[in-house]
């Protein structure tokens, strides 16, 4: 059975301390946390569904940075850009990941091969792995680079399509490969947990880019749980689409 990776220390799980720490104030102008319950019926019960709805807005969030009008929209755009892709990158590296190298038969090639293209190793195999050698360590470093660049910046466009072209090969080879060969050799009931438990995992990781940090349990839920609280910190004094605007691009 498929049993989550991720350990939060109970210290991190008291109502106030949760509060304090992880979670951004209340405002139509920071991204809000829905239930974990609610947002596996929105996108779907099993883990394939839910990774899948994230690539989607992804997808949706890069199309208002390309459409924004004004500096000012396209600020709150990238934020939102990076605040999910961030979460999502380490969500599935501590609990998708784990899981194709338990359950998959040469799942610890696959899980490597993705590990490695979120940051990027048979003669086919080789000349495969190479191409996605360069993708995951490539989504961390050109996210990274995006993040902390200014509206105005001339390579603000060029950088964002760069990660996005990188991006997109990695979310085809994941949807039309990796992840029904995941859903394959595990039942429904364990796709369903896990689906919650990489919901659940999204509270308590960093919302930045961090490529020097550890790409696996536990040493990335260590750094993940030293690096989120001053993440959130940051975000509290950053742009971010209102839920309007959000659920519009939807």
């Amino acid at each position: 059975m498929y049993k989550p990776c991720l350990r939060v220390p109970a210290t991190l799980l008291s109502r106030s301390s949760t509060r304090a720490v992880f979670s951004l104030p209340p405002s139509a102008q920071r991204p809000n946390f829905i239930s974990v319950a609610r947002m596996a019926t929105a996108a779907g019960n099993r883990v394939s569904d839910r990774i899948k709805h994230d690539h989607r807005e992804l997808e949706s969030y890069y199309n208002k940075i390309k459409s924004a009008k004004s500096d000012d929209e396209k600020v709150r755009w990238q934020n939102q850009f990076v605040w999910e892709l961030a979460r999502h990158s380490i969500a599935e590296e501590l609990v998708v990941y784990p899981a194709m190298e338990k359950h998959i038969p040469d799942g610890l090639k696959l899980a490597e091969k993705d590990r490695s293209e979120h940051q990027t190793v048979n003669f086919s195999t080789v000349i495969f792995l190479m191409i996605d050698v360069l993708t995951r360590k490539q989504v961390k470093n050109k996210l990274y680079e995006f993040q902390k660049m200014e509206a105005s910046d001339p390579n603000f466009y060029p950088t964002i399509d760069s990660l996005w072209e990188t991006l997109r090969q990695h979310i085809k080879e994941e949807e039309q490969d990796d992840l029904p060969l995941l859903e394959k050799h595990i039942d429904e009931g364990d796709s369903e947990k896990m689906a919650t438990s990489f919901a659940r995992t999204k509270h308590f990781v960093p919302t930045q880019s961090h490529p020097g940090a550890p790409d696996r349990p536990p040493y990335e839920t260590v750094a993940g749980l030293l690096a989120a609280p001053i993440d959130k910190l940051m975000d509290m004094f950053k742009k971010f689409p209102s839920a309007e605007e959000r659920n519009a691009s939807k």
